[in-house]
């Protein structure tokens, strides 16, 4: 859902804070999912990659047919691609490019609430001292509610919040912590 809204917002599809036809994507989205599923393949869904190709101004479904051609055309060349794909250094440039085109995302964040803007820098730093793009967001959703009681705004917060912040801190001292 949060790459949907991502990237729908990145390509200026999003309208007075609404996704128009949200309903048909995520209807879209959801079959992928049960589809794929069925099939015995990885889920079919929205990636973040998406925003590169929106960052280079793909709008639809265009886009998705012409990178399918050239994934199709690149394995023509993937024994030459084999030998130097698994190198870290050749897929980074790219991360980087992707993680920028993300960051453009920060300067809508309300950087003079503190309520609201030290989770979402938590969940930055987190991500990549992690090394866990889940373990990053779940320290952002411990840390939301309880920021929000200390600084005396604990009933804007949903009580569905707080449930999934005390199973996300059990997560980590269950799961996580064991060794």
């Amino acid at each position: 859902l949060g790459t949907l809204i991502g990237v729908s917002e990145q390509a200026g599809l999003v309208k007075d804070n609404k996704l128009p036809r949200a309903r048909q994507a995520l209807m879209s989205d959801a079959v992928g999912t049960v589809a794929g599923a069925a099939m015995g393949t990885s889920t079919v869904t929205s990636f973040i990659e998406s925003a590169a190709g929106v960052e280079q101004g793909g709008r639809t479904g265009l886009t998705a047919v012409a990178t399918g051609l050239l994934f199709l055309l690149a394995l023509f060349f993937y024994p030459i691609i084999a030998m130097v794909g698994s190198y870290p250094p050749i897929t980074a440039p790219a991360l980087v490019v992707v993680g920028s085109m993300m960051m453009r995302n920060v300067t809508k964040i309300d950087w003079s609430n503190y309520a609201e803007s030290m989770p979402t820098f938590l969940i930055i730093i987190a991500i990549p001292m992690t090394y866990s793009i889940a373990d990053g967001l779940a320290l952002g959703f411990i840390a939301y509610p309880i920021i929000k009681l200390f600084a005396g705004q604990g009933r804007q917060v949903k009580w569905l919040m707080y449930v999934m912040a005390v199973v996300l801190v059990a997560y980590f001292l269950l799961i996580r912590m064991e060794v």
